[in-house]
């Protein structure tokens, strides 16, 4: 009996690891992962099987008198659609036969080790930008505006000192929410026609993690109970950082300077939003880190799914209508694979981001830790319907316009 696999099935083997651990870094979710994994296996002659989870891979190769067990142990991956988009096109030409599996490691682990598509500077400013973008959409002022793109550029710094220090990268979430909520709150007290909670809400907007809720609605939608468990759970330690780090900030503020006032906005004209639907997708292309050849179809599927989710919004109600919208981001993003074969995350991810309850969740915390405890939970379960609606939308464009990895 043989006990060594042959040597073409040990490069497809190491290559099917390589591709796990690329799609991780690249923030593919977990049930993708797997479902990518598998066909993979299937059109390379490999008896394999998968678990995938938020912070780590295992893979089975072999038959059960030849197994042999891979374990990976990753930290959780930030989106990368740039990366995503070389891994889907190595993928591509390994099952086709273009390119050997030996080949497609070597070029896998070239892709994980190239440098960063935009340099700390492009990032910080689309920080600022997606924050004023924010403000705008949450129906803020110039006031909010403004003050929400200087914490977002804040953020933005203190991101790129944190990348460069573990201990730092560490405490990031709850230490930017900190310094927003001081900066948001002493803003508010030299101008007093600022909302200073609007402004700290746009300024992280980023930050929060509604896109991971959502993904984590998905993968238990799809029956992978241990990732999505996993990530729900991340999501709402994230939440709850990101909340006391806010609760501090303010209250180290209101007893130096006392609370400030709560004005409301000031109406912003029109053709502000349209500026801001332009600005936000862009800067989605950078802080997720996409090629700048996706931005136009990135910025028509923002818009498209925006109004889409005005639409749902009449005919369903503000809390279903996200349901529409994700039905036309998720078609948008199988389109995009079907025309041109690239990955549909890469239009599906700022898609979603458009549409994400993080705000809505943020908004039920700080109701909390101001004891309001009936619209704290009034306003989280709106978050949960939110994200619910968002999956089943994203679920039925998957089934309508299906698109699977290697094809």
């Amino acid at each position: 009996m043989e006990l060594t696999p042959p040597a073409a099935n040990v490069d497809a083997i190491q290559f099917i690891v390589r591709l796990a651990r690329a799609l991780h870094t690249a923030g593919t979710p977990s049930h993708q992962i797997e479902d990518g994994l598998a066909l993979v296996a299937v059109r390379l002659g490999v008896q394999a099987q998968f678990l995938a989870t938020p912070t780590s891979i295992m893979i089975s190769s072999g038959s059960w008198l030849n197994e042999r067990i891979h374990l990976l142990r990753l930290e959780p991956g930030d989106q990368h659609l740039g990366r995503l988009a070389d891994v889907n096109e190595v993928t591509r030409a390994v099952v086709r036969g273009d390119m050997s599996p030996a080949d497609g490691s070597r070029r896998l682990e070239d892709i994980e080790r190239a440098p960063g598509r935009y340099g700390e500077l492009v990032t910080v400013l689309a920080m600022g930008l997606s924050s004023a973008a924010a403000a705008r959409f949450l129906g803020g002022g110039y006031a909010e505006l403004w003050t929400a793109a200087f914490i977002g550029l804040m953020i933005g710094l203190l991101g790129s000192a944190a990348s460069k220090r573990p201990a730092v990268g560490r405490m990031f979430d709850p230490l930017a929410a900190f310094v927003a909520a001081v900066i948001a709150g002493s803003m508010g007290h030299l101008f007093g026609n600022l909302s200073v909670f609007l402004a700290t809400l746009a300024g992280i907007i980023i930050l929060i993690p509604g896109f991971t809720l959502t993904v984590a609605i998905t993968e238990l939608s799809n029956r992978h109970l241990v990732a999505g468990t996993a990530r729900l759970m991340g999501a709402f330690a994230t939440f709850v950082v990101i909340a006391i780090g806010v609760a501090i900030g303010n209250q180290v503020v209101n007893r130096i300077a006392g609370e400030a006032p709560a004005p409301d906005p000031q109406q912003l004209p029109g053709w502000t939003l349209a500026l801001a639907l332009v600005a936000a997708p862009l800067s989605f292309t950078v802080l997720l880190k996409a090629k700048p050849r996706d931005a136009p179809w990135i910025l028509i599927t923002c818009i498209l799914g925006f109004f889409g989710g005005r639409l749902g919004a009449e005919l369903l109600g503000p809390e279903l209508g996200v349901f529409l919208a994700a039905v036309v981001v998720g078609l948008a993003g199988s389109s995009y694979f079907a025309w041109f074969r690239r990955p549909p995350a890469i239009l599906r991810v700022p898609g979603i981001l458009m549409l994400v309850p993080g705000s809505v969740g943020f908004r039920g915390l700080t109701a909390l830790l101001d004891r309001q405890v009936v619209s704290g939970v009034e306003t989280a379960f709106r978050m949960i319907v939110i994200a619910v609606a968002l999956s089943a939308g994203l679920l039925i464009a998957s089934v309508v316009a299906p698109s699977r990895m290697g094809k």
